[in-house]
């Protein structure tokens, strides 16, 4: 065999092994149920600092709702003066 034909079957062999890795990866982490989002923890500190603001008067109901729905990412579009 040709030295190119080594090479060959030596980088197929990696590529076949490499997505036999990836893909027993997939299966572990789909079977354990990892579907955690990132930012949940940081959203909800967020909207309990916010709610908090609201209690204590700091905010009102327009500007509470209007933060809450930029947190949420249904960021209303500007409003009109």
């Amino acid at each position: 065999m040709a030295p190119w034909g080594w090479f060959a079957m030596s980088f197929t062999t990696l590529l076949l092994w490499g997505l036999i890795a990836a893909a027993a990866v997939l299966l572990v982490r789909n079977l354990r149920g990892d579907r955690a989002t990132p930012g949940t923890a940081a959203t909800t500190e967020a909207e309990a600092l916010l709610a908090g603001r609201y209690a204590r008067g700091e905010i009102d109901d327009e500007e509470y709702a209007r933060r809450l729905a930029v947190l949420r990412g249904h960021a209303p579009g500007p409003t009109p003066r």
